[in-house]
């Protein structure tokens, strides 16, 4: 388990963030990262003390490491909840979408399990899941997506790549991953960003990907009924209740 030592900034968000929104995600990273090093060094000088046979003081430093550990954690559940409002505010996606910009693999694997979970209880029929082109990246690898996929094989749902690669439709009910038309809608406020809100698709062509079981043909309604902003706060605070570990596998 590792965390990236990059900084993703504005990267991470789905709209121009002011300065205050950008340094606060990022300051939450940071220390994380900090309690990470101290973490590490804590565990080798353990091992070290165990060596040479200092038990006391390896279980000293085990234990403290422990403690920055424990620290690491909520300070990256604190970035993702706070990322995860930022780019899932009411009027920044639509109700049938949810943007995972700026989670680590862990967190959006979580996040998207527990939405999907939230959704179908509600009688949704469908999600569109925004994950990036990976741009900002290293090497420009898409690590959401792949993450993504996994858990629609896992949860027997297909799903497609939609005209935007950075974009994933997944069928909730059970049937073939097929878009309907989606209504005109304004593009919403980026900054410069690969994908946003309501991004309109201008034709048919989409990568289909089944799940873990034979489905049969089904036609999708065409769009949801719109969620109230205390159910949209009320599914925000159940995803974030319970979020365990916040690293990412490198």
């Amino acid at each position: 388990m590792a965390i990236p030592l990059t900084r993703l900034g504005g990267g991470a968000f789905n709209h121009s963030p002011s300065h205050d929104a950008e340094a606060e995600y990022d300051r939450l990273r940071d220390l994380a990262r900090e309690e990470a090093a101290k973490r590490n060094s804590c565990f080798d000088r353990a091992h070290q003390a165990y060596e040479r046979g200092d038990g006391a003081e390896a279980k000293e430093l085990s234990n403290e490491g422990k403690r920055h550990a424990a620290k690491m954690d909520e300070y990256n559940r604190q970035a993702s909840e706070y990322i995860f409002r930022e780019n899932n505010a009411v009027g920044r996606v639509a109700d049938d979408t949810i943007d995972l910009h700026g989670q680590f693999v862990e967190e959006a694997e979580d996040i998207l399990e527990r939405r999907i979970r939230y959704a179908q209880e509600h009688g949704q029929t469908h999600l569109h899941v925004i994950v990036g082109k990976g741009n900002h990246s290293t090497n420009h690898v898409q690590k959401l997506k792949p993450r993504v996929e996994q858990v629609c094989r896992e949860l027997g749902l297909q799903y497609a790549t939609e005209e935007n690669s950075g974009r994933i439709y997944v069928n909730l009910q059970g049937g073939e991953a097929v878009m309907p038309p989606l209504p005109h809608q304004p593009p919403a406020q980026h900054g410069g960003y690969d994908t946003y809100p309501g991004q309109a698709h201008h034709g048919p062509q989409q990568q289909q990907h089944h799940g873990g079981r034979p489905q049969h043909h089904q036609q999708q309604q065409q769009q949801q009924q719109q969620e109230q902003p205390d159910e949209i706060e009320r599914l925000v605070g159940k995803l974030f209740r319970k979020l365990g570990d916040c690293c990412v596998v490198m």
